[in-house]
């Protein structure tokens, strides 16, 4: 990307409330750093992100929050905005609900802001987990076993057929409540009757319940797609990655994770991408089962927290090449990266002492596919929040992260011995020391079924809602 070109400024937009996005730092990082004019339109205050030095301004979002069935409210904001900037700007939606947002009102905006074009509503359609089902059924990529309940007799029997304990989902996570008491968009379930009780509670959740088998956690279980399409869903940059740490532990956000290549996950990727015709940005989640196949759980339309994981060797990543594409310039081939390793640092030392472990080795037994090349085993490192050029963003995050959790972290650390203490420090060193472990099928008895993950526990859990 060349100084010159980069006339054209961007809209980094984040309708979520959770302070700590790092993925939204990422994104004015990646950009600022190559000379384009950042702006921000972010909920919450923005968090430690708006201070960052690459960032030209930050907006607020809509007056009242944002309605997805209605985004009229959006339409009015970003208008605004646009006005306030001059000139047309590329947009980047940061979160499921405003890339479900920005699709709606997209033809609107279509003289003010460059934007991927996505018709028929899809990114609601690949976000709306009852859709997606239907989708990978269709189109024959592997997708843990799904029912939609018509009942709650329906979907007591569900949860006994699927084998208990099983995986509740609202189709539609952006429709529920705030602040409702009990509703997750993701709950493990225990009892017919606990499926049952979600189900009666529908109305209220705004969106139909899921019920889907579980699939166990364990070592090289969990593993990631991004990547940045143009027109016919033809790839621009892609690649895959496993997550090494997650918080709440097994069953969050990636804490640590590695670009490690993978055929089974990108076929099963590039596939979905090109029979949909995607246009954009799009981050998916995939969980090995039992017998070694790959699974996709999750479609998130947008870039995911953590693809700076996926910067090739001349420092492209997603969002830069969905910027170059948007502004009419040719993307370069992707050159290298595999091997890198990506850390949030404040979610990275919870879950390592939460867990009292780094993650694991594979067992000997384990199979793994032939070696991909020095890259594979000795990757970069990249921070998700501290960077020597932008400082300021670590120190504020490291500032409001131990002051808003101070009590919730006292119960984290509380009574975690001297080893878990020792692993928390170790946790930024880990991914070189276990550099030389490489992918593979992991099998049968490789894969432990876990403890159910804490009620309570969130991806953000330590921000005060």
């Amino acid at each position: 990307m060349h100084a010159h070109l980069n006339h054209v400024p961007a809209v980094v937009l984040r309708l979520d409330r959770n302070p700590f996005h790092h993925g939204t730092l990422g994104a004015v990082r990646s950009l600022g750093r190559k000379g384009v004019e950042v702006h921000a339109v972010v909920e919450a205050g923005g968090g430690p992100m708006v201070r960052s030095r690459y960032l030209r301004a930050v907006h607020p979002g809509p007056a009242g929050g944002l309605d997805p069935e209605a985004p009229e409210a959006l339409l009015e904001c970003l208008t605004r905005v646009s006005e306030l900037i001059g000139r047309p700007a590329v947009l980047i939606a940061m979160d499921d609900l405003s890339a479900i947002a920005v699709s709606r009102v997209a033809p609107l905006l279509r003289e003010r802001f460059r934007i991927p074009h996505q018709p028929d509503n899809l990114p609601a359609r690949v976000a709306d987990k009852a859709e997606l089902s239907r989708l990978c059924a269709r189109w024959d990529v592997p997708h843990p076993e799904t029912v939609v309940p018509a009942s709650g007799a329906e979907a007591a029997d569900a949860a006994w057929r699927l084998g208990l304990p099983v995986v509740a989902k609202w189709s539609r996570p952006w429709l529920l409540p705030t602040g409702a008491d009990g509703l997750r968009s993701t709950t493990l379930v225990q009892t017919t009757a606990e499926a049952r009780r979600l189900y009666e509670r529908s109305a209220e959740a705004g969106s139909r319940l899921l019920l889907q088998r579980f699939l166990p956690a364990g070592p090289d279980t969990d593993w990631f797609f991004h990547g940045a399409f143009t027109h016919g869903g033809r790839p621009l940059l892609a690649g895959s990655g496993r997550k090494e740490l997650s918080w709440p532990v097994r069953t969050g956000l990636t804490a640590v994770g590695r670009w490690l290549p993978d055929p089974a996950v990108e076929e099963a990727a590039l596939r979905l991408a090109e029979r949909l015709g995607y246009q954009g940005i799009l981050d998916l989640d995939f969980r090995r089962d039992e017998r070694g196949v790959f699974r996709l759980v999750d479609f998130n339309p947008r870039p995911g927290a953590q693809f700076r994981l996926f910067t090739d060797a001349t420092g492209m990543d997603v969002v830069q090449a969905m910027y170059l594409d948007l502004t009419g310039q040719q993307v370069p081939q992707p050159s290298g990266g595999a091997g890198r390793v990506f850390v949030a640092e404040n979610y990275a030392l919870l879950a390592a002492v939460r867990g009292r472990s780094l993650p694991r080795r594979r067992p000997a037994t384990a199979p793994a596919p032939p070696r991909t090349g020095a890259a594979a085993e000795r990757g970069q490192v990249e921070p998700a929040w501290f960077a020597s050029d932008d400082v300021r963003p670590f120190l504020s995050m490291l500032a409001a992260f131990l002051g808003r959790g101070a009590a919730k972290g006292a119960r984290v650390l509380r009574g975690v011995p001297a080893q878990g203490r020792r692993t928390a420090r170790a946790v930024v060193r880990a991914p070189r020391q276990r550099g030389r472990e490489q992918p593979g099928a992991a099998s049968a008895g490789a894969v432990s079924r876990p403890a159910p993950p804490e009620a309570s526990a969130e991806p953000d859990e330590l921000v005060t809602r």
